[in-house]
């Protein structure tokens, strides 16, 4: 059997010693691939084909005013189960209408009581016919109660409730008013010990809330901020000032190919 000439030896141990090195060190590590944006639906996009691969989905509890169902909410909840994650948002949360109609709505509060309970109200006590910071925490607070027990949702608990501020809506000239109206929103989720968020922009915020002063409950939430129409200006938007002063910006949405994308922030 012929034998290895003893000068090629210390190149063979040489090259041996390469190669174990390479399998204990193993292959180069790939660089992390950052996730993609999330994605909103609601009732526009019911039989419409949803994006897929979304790293979060945010899904419409109403059908564009606050006393709605989304037609498509079980569907759509269904969908944004299979959101893939990877970024600081919950795979699935939940954004709901808001509204001040006062008594031009189809039903406006005329206690402190709704839903069996007697709420405490920072503004004192709502009264028939008032049209108040009162009745308008009430009727947030109302709302609020419907869309966790009567829309369609089984836990509402755990999800996080984003509430949506548009001037499309029906809302009081008093800014103090709307402002009373979200915080009672934000009671009554607080009450079943869920999260809650503002949805808005700037422009919009300011003409219907105003400056939120740091003791309402409003304050610390964080801030989903709409405007963008690409993803960069997205991204930048985060650095943005959140809507409420205490609060900050987690999440900033822009439109593409007909549908509402965000970019999470955190």
């Amino acid at each position: 059997m012929p034998r290895t000439p003893f000068a090629s030896r210390p190149r063979m141990l040489l090259a041996a010693a390469a190669c174990a090195l390479l399998m204990l060190a193993g292959t180069p590590a790939q660089a992390a691939v950052a996730p993609g944006p999330g994605n909103d639906v609601s009732w526009p996009q019911c039989g419409k084909t949803l994006p897929k691969g979304q790293s979060f989905g945010i899904v419409g509890v109403n059908k564009g005013l606050a006393n709605t169902t989304n037609p498509c909410l079980a569907t759509q909840l269904s969908w944004a189960g299979t959101s893939t994650g990877g970024t600081g948002q919950p795979l699935v949360a939940l954004y709901v209408n808001t509204a001040n109609p006062g008594t031009a709505g189809s039903w406006w509060p005329t206690s402190n009581s709704y839903g069996g309970t007697t709420v405490a109200n920072p503004y004192g006590q709502c009264t028939a016919g008032s049209v108040d910071e009162a009745c308008s925490y009430m009727y947030g607070y109302a709302k609020a109660y419907d869309d966790a027990t009567i829309r369609g949702i089984s836990n509402p608990a755990p999800y996080m409730w984003w509430l949506d501020v548009e001037t499309g809506n029906s809302w009081s000239t008093s800014t103090a008013a709307n402002r009373a109206d979200l915080e009672g929103m934000a009671a009554y989720f607080a009450s079943i010990g869920a999260p809650v968020g503002l949805y808005s922009s700037k422009t919009q915020w300011t003409q219907i809330v105003g400056a939120v002063p740091a003791s309402s409950n409003l304050y610390t939430r964080p801030s989903w901020l709409a405007g963008a129409n690409t993803l960069a200006l997205a991204k930048r938007k985060c650095s943005d000032p959140p809507l409420t002063a205490g609060g900050k910006v987690t999440i900033t949405q822009y439109v593409s190919a007909g549908f509402d994308y965000d970019h999470s922030c955190i």
